[in-house]
């Protein structure tokens, strides 16, 4: 039988460098803090959906995942989904966990996803995230990338012969396309990182938490054009984790303070050769998270989007319908995404600045939904009463577009 799905915990570690702690122990620490949130204990969860994307290629744990990290925490003996899908993966866990709800297998789950990015052998920070590329076809990937880029109309600076980044070049040829298509430019791309990290300087779980000026981003070293150093996600560490429950099990709660989950969707890429070929996967699965919810564009009223780099940022606030087509760098100068904007965006400091470990992320956004649209946020706490909220998860890479995509549209329960 279908039943709603509730959030009623979340939680989360501090995104940063954590070279002194275990996947397990970060798991332990995020998980603690939603059971607490959600004022339950580890012995009532039915099921956990667990997020991971690279712990293999650091520590050749394949496979069972999920129920090495939960072994140490006592959570044995229970269903234990493993759910591996690139940047996309905590969000395709609660994706899962909705799914087993809505059903009506579970009455409670625990979405936790986890990842630990930096190492002292930085050749296996990269391969974690070129791994979220077709390995196959890599080459003619970046062939591509090469053919698109002499048809724009871009002035390319001289290169620097300084080693680039093979997964940021996808971001830079799409931040080209977009100048040469709309006359956006490097300079809205910096604002986006101004003000995410002004942002995050407000959160006390992000990896970045000093704000940057406009210049210091501009004069960074490219990393691929239009993409300065600070345009980009950094490399870390960390843990996120929300409880979820039917119905049926929340009228049984006492002191509960509940998100509703409105609607979800999720769906996978389009390997596409030219940008026009259709339409963007955003825009797709947007259309069908706002017919599922009922909803609109117009009507969501904060969002935390998939920032791995700055120009992803002005990407999906078109794409998701926040603006027309091409004012994104518009959209962001006018000051409405701000944390006192029209429609705050990224109020976390987005990945740029809250960070970018790949199998939290997705439960990372969610954290910091439902605690605005508790009103905990703190100093970082929008200046308005918020009743519905989306995030977009994107993940992987199919030549221009994401290869796996979750949207959630969040609802304050009357």
């Amino acid at each position: 039988m279908s039943d709603g799905v509730n959030i009623v915990g979340v939680g989360m570690t501090h995104f940063t460098i954590h070279l002194d702690k275990t996947y397990q122990q970060l798991c332990a620490m995020a998980i603690d803090e939603a059971l607490e949130n959600a004022g339950l204990e580890k012995d009532v969860l039915q099921s956990v959906f667990f997020a991971n994307s690279a712990w293999g290629i650091f520590e050749d744990q394949h496979t069972i995942r999920g129920q090495c990290a939960m072994r140490p925490y006592g959570l044995l003996g229970i269903p234990i989904i493993n759910i591996e899908n690139a940047c996309s993966s905590a969000s395709t866990a609660l994706y899962s966990g909705y799914m087993g709800i809505k059903s009506g297998e579970f009455d409670i789950a625990l979405v936790v996803g986890v990842e630990k990015l930096a190492h002292r052998d930085k050749s296996k920070s990269i391969e974690a995230f070129t791994s979220g590329f077709d390995r196959s076809r890599l080459q003619e990937t970046f062939d591509l990338y090469d053919q698109l880029s002499a048809t724009f109309d871009v002035d390319m600076p001289a290169d620097d012969g300084l080693p680039k980044s093979k997964a940021m070049e996808t971001y830079g040829v799409m931040a080209r396309w977009h100048m040469s298509k709309y006359g956006t430019t490097q300079e809205q791309m910096a604002n986006v990182v101004v003000k995410n990290r002004k942002n995050g300087a407000l959160n006390p779980k992000a990896h970045w938490q000093t704000p940057i000026s406009f210049e210091e981003i501009m004069n960074e070293r490219l990393i691929s054009y239009p993409i300065t150093r600070p345009m980009c996600a950094p490399i870390g560490d960390g843990a996120a984790a929300a409880i979820i429950v039917s119905d049926r099990f929340l009228a049984k709660m006492t002191g509960a303070n509940p998100i509703r989950i409105r609607a979800m969707a999720h769906t996978s890429g389009h390997a596409k050769k030219t940008f026009e070929e259709s339409l963007d996967i955003a825009e797709r699965l947007s259309t069908v998270a706002y017919e599922k919810a009922g909803l609109g564009p117009e009507d969501i009223q904060i969002a935390e989007v998939h920032d791995a780099s700055a120009y992803g940022e002005i990407h999906q606030v078109e794409a998701l319908g926040f603006t027309p087509e091409g004012m994104g760098g518009a959209f962001i100068d006018s000051g409405k995404s701000a944390i006192d904007g029209e429609l705050p965006i990224n109020t976390s400091g987005g990945l740029i600045s809250r960070g970018h470990p790949v199998g939290a992320s997705g439960l990372a956004q969610i954290y910091e939904l439902v605690t605005q649209m508790r009103g905990q946020a703190g100093d970082r706490q929008v200046p308005k009463d918020i009743n519905v909220a989306l995030a977009e998860n994107g993940g992987g890479i199919l030549t221009l577009e994401e290869a796996s995509m979750t949207i959630s549209i969040l609802e304050k329960v009357s």
